[in-house]
């Protein structure tokens, strides 16, 4: 990994913290450990702390950062910890009885007596879980530790269609946590005004900073030579779409839209990626007999060499919050097409310089921009320039200033 060439943090100014819940698979996770590697590249002490230090990024994760295990706390521990805050309990609690809400209470004993022993400068957090729970251990810990919290997705969007009584009980529990916090930092600039309208958080909280992303591991991947067949034969073209298995990324309309392309141009679909869809995209793939053109790869640990080979490479998505799958795979000089999905393509495709941006959940549109990309002749030198633009030396410029508060 390259050096960012930053002056390092001070002993003076301490270390800081990171925290997220487990190291498994998702953009969550990868870009957390990447920042956390370009921070402690750049010369900052770094504690990485998880609840689950197992999963495929667990191999990532440089010898530079400190990896620390936190333990869950069991219900009577975590009701002797709380006990005396019963507001903060009270609301969670209420997560606990919220359908697909996140559950952190069990984290923040650890968590509160890691900040007691250590006091970092600062703690970053990723996610509702590693979120809540940074601001309940603050407070139980008694501690000045700055805390920063981290938005990666539409919050409106990630609630939409839900339960209309789980909308309402989880904005109020969400805006008691986050407007505890010193610092909120969103994925896109999106991401953070739907933030602060959603949960009415003032502005001077609010910040926006882009994921580190690009870095020269990504490039040495994106080289490994690529064995699939269906890489072999140039004649016909490969697209790609990485993401978990689940409706937020939308895989139904893009499986949908591929059928389409089918009748245009003999191209092949190959989907990276694990989640609870898979069967239900299966039957699909089966129900418009497309089966001998469609696999589903699983997670795989280098997707980039599949983004380097790849025709074209396709985000389906309903809403993000700054998709790296589209970063990564214009750094590795692949052309790309886009739902406009609130928010993130839109800013990292410069409204639709870099590649086509179509409505969200529009099959014959997504077929209508695949099928133009595709014969289309690309400059794969000028998309790579625009995706190693998210770089881990702008990533850790713009974090810094936030955790520091500068």
């Amino acid at each position: 990994m390259e050096s960012c060439r930053l002056a390092p943090l001070t002993d003076q100014n301490g270390k800081l913290a990171i925290f997220i819940k487990s190291l498994k698979g998702g953009g969550a996770e990868r870009s957390t450990v990447n920042l956390a590697n370009a921070l402690a590249a750049s010369g900052v002490d770094v504690d990485l702390l998880v609840v689950d230090e197992k999963g495929v990024f667990h191999d990532l994760v440089s010898d530079k950062v400190n990896l620390i295990r936190l333990r869950q706390a069991s219900f009577v521990q975590t009701m002797r910890s709380l006990w005396r805050y019963p507001m903060d309990l009270l609301y969670l609690l209420r997560l606990i009885v919220i359908p697909s809400s996140p559950k952190p209470a069990a984290a923040v004993p650890a968590l509160a007596d890691y900040l007691r022993k250590t006091r970092p400068r600062a703690l970053l957090t990723a996610l509702d879980y590693g979120n809540i729970a940074a601001v309940v251990a603050r407070t139980v810990s008694d501690v000045d530790t700055r805390i920063v919290i981290g938005q990666r997705n539409q919050l409106s969007e990630g609630y939409t269609g839900r339960a209309k009584w789980r909308q309402k009980h989880i904005a109020p529990t969400l805006r008691y946590f986050f407007k505890r916090a010193d610092a909120i930092v969103s994925v896109s600039k999106g991401v953070s005004k739907d933030l602060g309208e959603a949960l009415k958080l003032p502005d001077h909280q609010l910040h926006a900073v882009y994921n580190a992303v690009y870095n020269s591991t990504l490039e040495e991947q994106s080289l490994e030579d690529m064995q699939h067949v269906w890489f072999k034969n140039k004649e016909t073209p490969v697209i790609l779409a990485v993401g978990k298995l689940k409706p937020q990324k939308d895989f139904e309309t893009l499986i949908k839209s591929f059928a389409k392309v089918r009748t245009k141009i003999k191209a092949r679909l190959i989907i990276l990626g694990e989640g609870p869809m898979l069967s239900d995209l299966n039957l699909l793939v089966e129900k418009l007999n497309i089966s001998d053109h469609v696999i589903f790869e699983g997670f795989v640990q280098n997707p980039f060499k599949y983004m380097r080979n790849a025709d074209l490479f396709v985000l389906s998505s309903k809403y993000e919050g700054l998709p790296g799958v589209l970063v990564q795979a214009l750094a590795c000089g692949c052309p790309v097409v886009s739902t406009d999905c609130p928010s993130g393509p839109r800013e990292i495709l410069e409204n639709g310089k870099y590649g086509p941006l179509v409505p969200v959940t529009d099959a014959n549109a997504l077929a209508t921009a695949i099928i133009s990309q595709l014969q289309t002749r690309h400059d794969r030198d000028y998309l790579q320039i625009r995706g190693r633009s998210f770089s881990e030396e702008e990533a850790v410029r713009g974090y810094l200033r936030v955790l520091l508060g500068n």
